[in-house]
């Protein structure tokens, strides 16, 4: 087995195990109310492998939330294939992929993602990892925030192979909706394409993998029992159109696995189970909704004070 094989091997050991390590700790918060639990589907893709997808749905802490583990194989389509690292169109991909959509509209919904992808054989074959974590407010609350990109900071700071700096600017620009001029969230870290010192790299994907909870889980603490009305449920539906716009028109993640034949019950688990577009709806000034558009331009959120 080369030693992108193996390392394809164990990532999807990985991988595997914190899909386990982060649907329990989302139950724990639904055992405090009703009990909701994750469903669980195995599947086949059809040129091999499969994955496994853990979906809660109607929950009273969280109203939608999908984590999903999958190693497939297969072969690229030429134009596809053209467009990555490496010889030949043999592709073997391995990840872990979730959102969180809360029900509470004071609690942000929340992204992650990280990946091994091999393409080719031989001498010829290439090997990288991408992923990262991205928060989406409906409230603007800035402890929340800070303490979200301090933690990734912190992770990256801890391996020299990442680049915090550079990983936050690629995320603002990547989670961006160029027909609306808009952010779709406070960004994280995003990385791609990552295809030396694999070894180091992993390291840096198994801490980035096992933060996941504690960049996200206080937030979801300080919030879960603060109040909110229809208004502000309306917002919070607003602004899932565009979570729904972006991961449907711009998202990697989602385009990459409709056309490597992948699965798209588990794919589109990233959808919102309910949303609403309006029309040329906008904040008015002075209020919490505009005061979380303003949030939405980029700044060191890291390094500002609570």
């Amino acid at each position: 087995m080369s030693d992108l094989n193996q390392m394809a091997e164990d990532a999807a050991a990985y991988f595997l195990g914190l899909q386990g390590r982060i649907c329990a700790a989302l139950e724990t918060f639904e055992r405090r109310v009703n009990g909701a639990q994750f469903r669980e589907d195995q599947w086949e893709h059809e040129t091999g492998g499969g994955g496994r997808t853990r979906v809660l749905v109607d929950g009273a802490v969280f109203e939608k939330a999908g984590v999903n583990f999958s190693m497939v194989r297969g072969e690229f389509s030429p134009e596809l294939a053209a467009s990555m690292p490496g010889e030949g169109a043999a592709f073997r991909a391995t990840g872990i992929s979730l959102v969180i959509h809360p029900r509470s509209p004071r609690v942000p919904t929340v992204h992650a993602n990280f990946r091994f992808i091999t393409k080719g054989s031989g001498p010829g074959q290439a090997g990288w990892f991408g992923g990262g974590s991205d928060l989406t407010p409906y409230y603007f609350r800035r402890e929340d925030v800070v303490h979200f990109h301090r933690v990734w900071k912190a992770v990256c700071e801890r391996h020299p192979v990442a680049d915090y700096a550079r990983y936050k600017r690629w995320c603002d620009e990547y989670f961006y909706l160029p027909h609306r001029k808009e952010a779709r969230g406070v960004g994280g870290i995003f990385f791609d394409y990552v295809k030396e010192r694999h070894e180091d790299v992993f390291a840096f994907v198994q801490d980035a993998g096992d933060h996941f909870l504690p960049a996200y889980t206080p937030i979801v603490e300080r919030r879960i029992d603060e109040p909110y009305g229809e208004a502000e449920r309306r917002w919070q539906l607003t602004r899932r159109g565009r979570y729904v716009e972006f991961n449907l028109l711009y998202d990697r993640g989602t385009m990459f696995g409709l056309k490597t034949g992948g699965r798209a019950e588990s794919i589109l688990m990233s959808l919102p189970p309910a949303v609403r577009w309006g029309y040329a709806e906008t904040p008015d000034a002075g209020t919490p909704e505009a005061e979380m558009i303003e949030a939405l331009r980029a700044r060191d959120w890291a390094g500002e004070s609570i």
